[in-house]
C-alpha cells in the first residue's frame, strides 16, 4: 500500500479537513487545524505530504518521526497540528486496511463508553443558570463555561473577582452536586489574578479550573496549584511530551492534550501515559469538527487514566455548521445520558460524508479570532 494523493477542505465554522489516498483504495481523514491560520497549516500540510508521497501510510511512527524531526527545526503549534491531521488520516487508514477500530491497535478498550461535557453560555449569571439547566435537562452530567467574557485587567477589580464567584455560584445552584461544573479561565488571568479568584470558588466544588495561566507561564502553576484545592487543568496549548514533561509535575489534575493540535492520536496517546505516572487524568481538548472528536475518542477509550472529553455540538460559536453536519451517520455521536458509546465502525470510527464535505469547501472560510483590547486601547488576551 502507498499513499497515492491528498485533498485538503476548509469548512465551516472554521475547521479544515484532510483526506490522504491510497494506490489500493483505502482513504483516511484527519482534522488538521489551528484555528484562524487554517491557510497556514494548509501549507505546512502540502510540505509534509511531499515527503510522504508515495510511501507506506502503515509506518506511522517512522512517518510522525521524520515529520516532526526531519526538518530539523521543530514544534510550534502550525508544525504540530499538520502532523496532527495527518496522524490522524494514517491511523484511519490502518484501521480500515485491518477492518478493526483504532483503539483495538492501542491495546483495546478499557471502558465501554466515554463520558463528554457540554458548554453553557450567558452573559450573565441568570443567563448562564438557564442554559445549565437545560444542558443537565438534556442528560449532560457535566458541563463548562468561561469564568469571564472579555477582556480581563492583569489585577482584575474587586468587582470582577465578585462577578467571577456569582457566575459560577449561580450555574451551581441551577443544576446542584449531581453535576459537575467545570470553569475556563482561558489564560485570560494572570498568576496573581488566578491565585486570588481560585480558593473563593472552592465552595461550589469544581470539577476543575482549565488553563488559570497563559502557557508561557506554565513554570507558575505550581504557585496557582499551591493556592487553591481546585483541580487545575491545561494543556490545550501545549504541543508535545516535551512540552507537558514540567507541567505534569507542577501538581495539575488534568492533562488537556488536543489531538489536532499535539502531534494526532500517536503523541496524545504518548502524553496519558506519560500523565498516569504523575497521577493526573486527560480530558483532550476538542472544540472542533467531527474528525478531531472521532479521534479523541478513539484514545479516550484505550486510555486507562481517562477523565472527561470535551465536544463542540452546542459550544456557541459554531455557526455555518456543526458537529455532526460532515457525518454519512450521524447516530455515531449519539449522546445518552452525558455519555458516547463505543464505536465498533473501522478507523476511525466514522464515515465522512464526502459530497457535503465538497459543497461546504467551495464556500470555504476565512475564520480569524477576535482581538480583544482593554479599556485603554492596549492588547487583552482573548
Amino acid at each position: 500500500m502507498r499513499i497515492s494523493g491528498f485533498e485538503l477542505f476548509f469548512v465551516e465554522p472554521r475547521w479544515l479537513f484532510l483526506r490522504v489516498d491510497t494506490d489500493e483504495g483505502v482513504s483516511g481523514w484527519g482534522e488538521p487545524i489551528v484555528e484562524g491560520r487554517a491557510e497556514t497549516v494548509a501549507a505546512c500540510v502540502r510540505t509534509l505530504m511531499d515527503v510522504l508521497s508515495g510511501a507506506d501510510p502503515r509506518r506511522i511512527e517512522d512517518h510522525w518521526q521524520v515529520m516532526t524531526k526531519g526538518g530539523f527545526y521543530r514544534g510550534g503549534p502550525v508544525l504540530s497540528s499538520a502532523v496532527s491531521g495527518i496522524d490522524q488520516a494514517l491511523w484511519d487508514i490502518k484501521g480500515k486496511a485491518l477492518g478493526v477500530p483504532v483503539y483495538e491497535l492501542l491495546g483495546g478498550p478499557v471502558r465501554d463508553r466515554v463520558r463528554v461535557y457540554t458548554w453553557v453560555h450567558g452573559d450573565n449569571p441568570g443567563e448562564l443558570a438557564d442554559d445549565a439547566r437545560a444542558k443537565a435537562a438534556a442528560g449532560f452530567t457535566a458541563v463548562k463555561f468561561a469564568a469571564w467574557e472579555g477582556p480581563l485587567p492583569a489585577v482584575p477589580s474587586a468587582a470582577q473577582v465578585r462577578a467571577v464567584v456569582a457566575r459560577f455560584a449561580a450555574v451551581r445552584e441551577a443544576v446542584g452536586d449531581g453535576v459537575d461544573v467545570g470553569v475556563d479561565l482561558h489564560g485570560r488571568f494572570s498568576t496573581a489574578a488566578a491565585r486570588r479568584v481560585l480558593p473563593l470558588l472552592e465552595e461550589y466544588l469544581p470539577m476543575f479550573a482549565e488553563e488559570p495561566v497563559l502557557p508561557e507561564f506554565s513554570r507558575d502553576l505550581r504557585q496557582v496549584v499551591a493556592s487553591t484545592s481546585v483541580p487545575i487543568a491545561t494543556g490545550e496549548r501545549l504541543y508535545s511530551r516535551w512540552d507537558f514533561l514540567d507541567v505534569l509535575t507542577t501538581g495539575i489534575a488534568v492533562a488537556q492534550p488536543d489531538p489536532s493540535h499535539a502531534g494526532g492520536i500517536s503523541e496524545v496517546r504518548r502524553i496519558a501515559a506519560m500523565a498516569e505516572t504523575h497521577d493526573v487524568t486527560l480530558a483532550p481538548h476538542c472544540p472542533l469538527g467531527p474528525i478531531a472528536l472521532a479521534a479523541c475518542l478513539q484514545v479516550d477509550f484505550a486510555t486507562p487514566n481517562f477523565l472527561i472529553q470535551e465536544q463542540s455540538l452546542g459550544i456557541g460559536y459554531n455557526t455555518g455548521a456543526d458537529l455532526l453536519d460532515y457525518l454519512a451517520d450521524p447516530s455515531v455521536f449519539a449522546f445518552s445520558a452525558g455519555h458516547v458509546g463505543l464505536p465498533s465502525a473501522p478507523g476511525l470510527g466514522v464515515e465522512v460524508d464526502e459530497r457535503t464535505v465538497r459543497r461546504a469547501a467551495e464556500r470555504g472560510h476565512a475564520w480569524r479570532n477576535p482581538v480583544f483590547r482593554h479599556e485603554d486601547g492596549s492588547f487583552a488576551e482573548w
